[in-house]
This record gives C-alpha cells, structure tokens and sequence, in this order.
C-alpha cells in the first residue's frame, strides 16, 4: 500500500473512529478512565516535581555561585549505619572558621548556627496578641551578610559591638514579618520568643522557596546570643550543635584551590590519617544543585512507574472492550471484507480506534493533571512548573497504550473469515 493509498485509508478510519466513540459514550468513558488516571498522575506530579527542583535550585543559587559551604553532614541521602556514621562526627566549630579565615586563598568567611539537623531550634515569635507557627530560629556572625547575599528590605544587620556584647537583636525572614507586622514597619519593635524578647533591626526580602514560604520562615540573631540562649545539647550520646562554615574565594583565587585549601587545614585540626575519609562535607552550590537534580529525577521516575500502573490498567481495559468490539461488530466486518477492504485496512480501523479512545484520554489527563497542580499551588502554596514535556509526555504514554493494547483485537477482527462474519448473529 503506498503512500496516498495509506493517507485516504486513514482519512477514511478517523471519522468512523469518533463516530463509534460519539455512539457509546458510556462505554467509551469507561474505557478511557484508566487513561485518564494515569496521565493525569503522571503531569500533576511531574509539574510538581519540577516545580519543587526548579525553586530548590533558585535558593541555592541565591548563596552565590562560588561560595564554599562546610558542613558537618554529609551531600548526599544517607540512613541506616551511615546516618549513626554522620552522627559520629565531630561538630564543626566556631574556630574552625577562624583557621579557615587565616587562609591566604579566603575571602570573606561566616558561620551560621542552626538552620537545619539535629540539634537545631525552632521557635514561635510573638507580638502583641499574634503568634508565628513554630519557625527557624539561626545565629550569624557579622560576617554573615557577605556569604549568603540576603538582601534587607528595611532596617540593618547586626554590628560587631552587638555580636560582641550579645544583643538581643534579630532581623526578621520575609514570612514572620509578613505575619506578625502586616501593615507597619517592623524596624524597632520589640518581638517575643521563648524566654526573651528581642528587638528587630531589620527583615530581609523574599527569597526564592522550596515550599511555600519555608525558605522564610526564619530568625536571625547574632551567634554569641544564640550560644548563650541556646546551649548545646546531647542527642543519644552526641553533642549536637549544628555549624554551616561559608567561604568566598579570595580575589583572584579558583574556587577549586579554596576547597583544597579548606580540605588540608580541617584534617589537620581534625587530625585525621591519610587513610581516613573526611568527618565533613566541602560542598558548592553546583554539587548542591546535582544532588537536587539526582533527587527529583529519582523521585519523578519513581512516580511515574507508580502511574504506569494506572496506565496498564487502563490499557487491559482498552483491550477488553475493543475485543467485545470486534464481536459485536463481526457483521459489519464481514460486509467490510465483502466489498473489498483488505486485511491491512480492517487492522488499521481497529487499532485507530484504541489510538484515538486513549489519546483523547491522555489529552484529558494532561488537562486534568496540570489542574490539580495548579489547584495544589494555589492552595497549599506548592512551587510549580508546567513544562511542554510532561504534556508529550502524559498523551505518547497514552498513545503508547493504545498501540500495544489495542493491536490483538485489531489482529483479530483483521482475520475474521468474511462468510464466516456475515452468517454471524
């Protein structure tokens, strides 16, 4: 069969093949449901997915692309036997980040206390009769500014002589201020949490979030202060006091001899043999941002076998009813054949009619999924993102299904014996 031979068949197949759908609307709803599930699974959590590692890496980014980050942690997921492994490491130290200061290869260095692991605090700020939700509460040296480029949307950062003297003084992330001072400037007033109270100096601007608002969901207050208030404590035997160095390479100096650099002086002061793997982690915004990318494509690869599930099913299903088709239809296929329609031509009309139940599910799954996603947005405050992908993505699967689901009843009424169909009842 050539070309425009195949080109008039098919204009032929696709009218009868809507037409057997606007028939059996019940049926056709049924079949297509499965499909419709699955690819509708499969766009609201990849866009999700997306969304999640798209706003990840804007965060990350926001420390600058060439600040060094120590931690105690380490860069990848761990559980089981090398979580107990991480939880046997020293802590990082505030001095530390003093013999790393003393390197000629660093520029500006900070350190930050809290903000993440064991040991971490988090508290609700209170003014007046308003109450925050449980949020981060994280000590900064003076320094702090300079490595994580936050910017201030009023007020000022701590000085040296309040660090120093440990004031009680904070600056405010986006989301606490936003809730606890919504119409008047938050600068001066006097905020409560925990024990004490404290002065706002200032409140940073918005930043780019992982969920939500979370990634402004934070106090800041000067690190001699949070020592004092906050005295480590032993979790199974360990001390824990979380402590994140961030170092900027000096003008002029690679990035990569900055962490060489930082490497040697640590396993000197760590005393560590050659033979003994570092007890932390030297990580850079680029290593942070794969890791990131190694995690939502697992996680979206996982979901998407999940919903290939629904898929299956939903193609068994395609494959049940199209074959009930074919009995029903075993007349009208012998009259097909008795004018003349060839094998080739009664397989193709079957197995359009699978392409185009499922297609038309997977474009109504598409539709459905980036509804949900855009639903899950707006109310839960989820980051999104609706790449062209995901759509191909959800309507090839759905077309893929039609194919491989729908080739057996195809086959089958293609080599229904013409007399044999025309005397059926």
């Amino acid at each position: 069969m050539n070309r425009a031979a195949r080109a008039v068949l098919l204009g032929d197949i696709l009218p009868m093949s809507f037409e057997t759908l606007r028939a059996n609307p019940l049926r056709s709803s049924l079949t297509v449901l499965g499909v419709v599930i699955g690819v509708t699974s499969i766009v609201a959590m990849t866009a999700m997915i997306r969304g999640f590692g798209d706003q990840m890496r804007a965060a990350i980014q926001q420390m600058g692309t060439d600040t060094v980050v120590i931690q105690k942690g380490a860069s990848h997921l761990a559980a089981g036997p090398h979580l107990w492994d991480l939880m046997k490491r020293p802590n990082l130290t505030e001095a530390d980040a003093l013999a790393i200061a003393e390197l000629p290869s660093a520029g500006a260095v900070s350190y930050q206390l809290g903000g993440g692991g064991p040991g971490s605090v988090s508290a609700r700020f209170t003014y007046g009769n308003t109450s925050t939700r449980p949020m981060a509460v994280v000590g900064g040296d003076v320094k702090w500014p300079q490595t994580n480029f936050l910017k201030l949307a009023h007020g000022r950062f701590f000085s040296e002589f309040e660090v120093d003297h440990r004031r009680r003084v904070i600056l405010l992330g986006h989301a606490p201020a936003s809730v606890l001072f919504p119409h008047s400037d938050p600068v001066g007033k006097v905020i409560r949490f925990g024990r004490h109270h404290y002065q706002v100096v200032g409140v940073f601007e918005k930043r780019p979030s992982v969920l939500g608002d979370n990634g402004d969901q934070f106090g800041l207050i000067p690190s001699s202060t949070y020592v004092k208030q906050y005295p480590a404590h032993r979790v199974r035997g360990f001390l824990m006091r979380p402590l994140m160095i961030f170092v900027l390479p000096r003008v002029g100096v690679p990035r990569e001899q900055l962490m060489e650099d930082v490497e040697s002086v640590l396993r000197a002061r760590h005393r560590l043999r050659l033979d003994e793997r570092n007890d932390f982690e030297v990580l850079t915004a680029d290593s942070m941002i794969r890791l990131v990318e190694q995690l939502t494509r697992a996680v979206a690869l996982a979901l998407v076998v999940i919903s290939s599930i629904a898929l299956a099913v939903g193609g068994v299903g395609v494959m049940a009813v199209m074959s009930i088709s074919v009995t029903e239809r075993t007349r009208e296929i012998g009259v097909r054949k008795a004018v003349g329609a060839t094998r080739a031509a009664v397989l193709w009309q079957f197995l359009v009619e699978a392409l185009v139940v499922t297609s038309t599910g997977g474009l109504i799954g598409a539709v459905l999924g980036a509804g949900v996603g855009l639903t899950v947005n707006i109310a839960a405050g989820l980051p999104l993102a609706l790449p062209w992908w995901a759509f191909v993505l959800g309507i090839g699967f759905s077309s893929g299904v039609g194919l491989l689901f729908g080739i057996l009843p195809a086959v089958k009424a293609s080599r229904l014996d013409p007399v044999e169909a025309l005397r059926y009842e």
